[in-house]
């Protein structure tokens, strides 16, 4: 039913049961557009998700952890000097709109009363998150800055004046009106009278629209009907259902009139939503983030990709070395038949069956400075030879581990994009980020990932390269199975067991395959041999290897949470 105003009225009764005269412990803002507020309530610490993505803007309670990073946003430190120690008073909703208050009681620096309100709108790219200092009406910070250049009529900057968003001339269904009966006799057909009751009041999105439509047309007492449907927001019950066309989607009621295959049912909204958009905002929140990342390395990859070019020309040039030495040591075997002042000269080429070979010549140039000129370009030529090759060894190296980066970014986690920016960071490609005066501190890699094959039998996976050599060089021991695909960026996988059974390491092999750039191909290759028989060269990149005595599966990419997983 997406997160429309009936949506809201529903969350709105369930966070005000769990959180009102809730203390504001710690503020987060883990992703770019959310935020995250610790509140004790009723003795236990409840975090509360405010989420301005564009994509899947919401508000509810969490349990899915996140990773914070490591130095917090100028946002993130006015809401803690500010909300830290706040009370939360109370949840509204503006009528039955997309806009929730959340009011907050606290003291500012004199010890004096101070309140505050923070206005939540989960309105598409338009959602965002405003403080307001509610006695001077004056905006403390947003999610989201919007400047007068993209909105005359509604500046959101701090210290700017609070102004609501445009009011909609549609009725809140909750106060009293007749108009639903009036519909209700002037269209008849289920998709007329959805559409025109999505245009008359506040809060329907397409679907419960219909689901209304549909329950005033069965009904005999239309007031019970319509009063029912409302109250059934104040006592939600949290419910994802199937449709027909296999598409999911979250209700706040169960619905009695759509066509459904499935319906699972929640023990809150907040739990419903985890459910909901664990895979698809933890997809978003991986773009958010690695979006600069991207950027700047897919910039080098194209440095990377012109350089080889230039490269490979230059050596294509660097071929036509020989032209220049056989003509020098032709001239150099007949310097008595060249005459000064000459142009050019026929002489025989002892290096083909002394066929004649025009040789041109400077005629400004000795005999024999002439023979030097053709050996001076022969050796210049040689030598960039070397260098080109050597050069060309470096940026395919650099390029290889750059295209790995973006392999590895297109499976991860927000947690995982984090720690390849750390790398980025001491690999020269990004700008540490640290406050002024602050030394920044050295972050160890994290732990790699933990799944179990079939038979329980521990499978390790890095996500990334800092992961990577901590697990093949400091976590394996030397006779577990270590595996990685051919020829292509991805994981290191390690079985930790030194004999472990076929289906194991076909199924360790399967999870290399999905943790690369093989992911969605099928028969993908993939290496294994124990753990002692890897190398990594001296002054090599995070994560790059050499080896040898390896042996080879082909094997289809299958998702470790298909085989049996302990955290994903």
């Amino acid at each position: 039913m997406a997160f429309d105003g009936f949506f809201t009225h529903a969350m709105v009764v369930e966070l005000n049961q769990s959180l009102t005269g809730g203390r504001v412990m710690r503020v987060n803002q883990p992703y770019p557009n959310e935020m995250i507020m610790v509140i004790r309530a009723h003795r236990k610490n409840q975090r509360l998700l405010i989420s301005a993505n564009p994509a899947y803007p919401r508000f509810q309670l969490t349990k899915i952890p996140y990773q914070n990073p490591a130095v917090p946003s100028n946002f993130t430190m006015t809401m803690r000097k500010y909300l830290e120690g706040a009370i939360l008073t109370k949840i509204e909703q503006v009528e039955n709109d997309r806009v929730v208050t959340f009011h907050f009681t606290t003291r500012d620096e004199l010890g004096d009363t101070e309140d505050l309100v923070l206005y939540v709108e989960i309105m598409a790219r338009h959602s965002n998150a405003t403080l307001v200092n509610q006695n001077t009406g004056k905006v403390i910070d947003a999610l989201k800055h919007v400047g007068s250049d993209q909105n005359r009529f509604r500046t959101i900057l701090p210290g700017s004046t609070w102004r609501m968003p445009p009011k909609q001339e549609r009725t809140n269904p909750y106060l009293p009106n007749s108009k639903y009966p009036t519909l209700v006799k002037t269209y008849s057909e289920v998709s007329d009278l959805a559409h025109q009751l999505q245009a008359t009041y506040q809060g329907l999105s397409t679907n419960l629209a219909q689901e209304l439509a549909n329950r005033l047309l069965a009904s005999d007492n239309l007031p019970q009907t319509y009063t029912e449907f409302l109250k059934a927001f104040d006592h939600p019950e949290p419910t994802l259902i199937e449709f027909t066309n296999s598409k999911q989607d979250f209700w706040a009621l169960k619905p009695t009139a759509t066509p459904i295959t499935q319906i699972n049912n929640f023990e809150s909204l907040s739990a419903l939503l985890d459910h909901f958009y664990a895979h698809k905002a933890e997809h978003d929140r991986t773009k958010e983030l690695a979006g600069q990342v991207l950027k700047i390395v897919n910039t080098e990859i194209k440095k990377d990709q012109r350089k080889i070019k230039k490269l490979q020309k230059e050596l294509a040039a660097a071929d036509q070395a020989d032209f220049y030495r056989i003509r020098g040591e032709i001239l150099t075997t007949y310097l008595g038949q060249v005459k000064p002042g000459a142009t050019k000269i026929t002489l025989p080429n002892f290096y083909d069956e002394n066929h004649p070979l025009e040789i041109e010549l400077s005629p400004e140039l000795s005999p024999s400075r002439n023979a030097q000129r053709y050996f001076t370009r022969y050796n210049k030529l040689k030598a960039s030879i070397e260098y080109d090759h050597e050069q060309l060894r470096l940026t395919q190296a650099e390029l290889d581990y750059l295209t790995g980066i973006v392999s590895q970014i297109a499976v991860a986690a927000p947690k995982d994009v984090q720690e390849i920016k750390i790398e980025l960071v001491e690999q020269g490609y990004l700008k540490p980020h640290h406050r002024k005066g602050k030394k920044q501190r050295k972050v160890p890699a994290a732990k790699p990932s933990e799944y179990y094959a079939t038979d329980g039998t521990l499978i390790l996976v890095g996500k990334n390269n800092r992961q990577n050599d901590r697990l093949s060089f400091k976590i394996a021991n030397k006779n577990d199975l270590w595996f990685h695909v051919k020829d292509i960026p991805g994981s290191h996988v390690v079985i930790r067991d030194a004999n472990p059974s076929q289906q194991t390491i076909m199924e360790a092999a399967q999870i290399a395959a999905y943790f690369s750039k093989g992911q969605n191909s099928t028969h993908v290759q993939v290496d294994y041999l124990p753990i002692k028989a890897l190398h990594k060269p001296s002054g090599a990149k995070p994560g790059f290897v050499t080896f040898r005595g390896q042996t080879t599966l082909t094997v289809d990419p299958v998702a470790p949470r298909s085989i049996n997983s302990k955290n994903q």
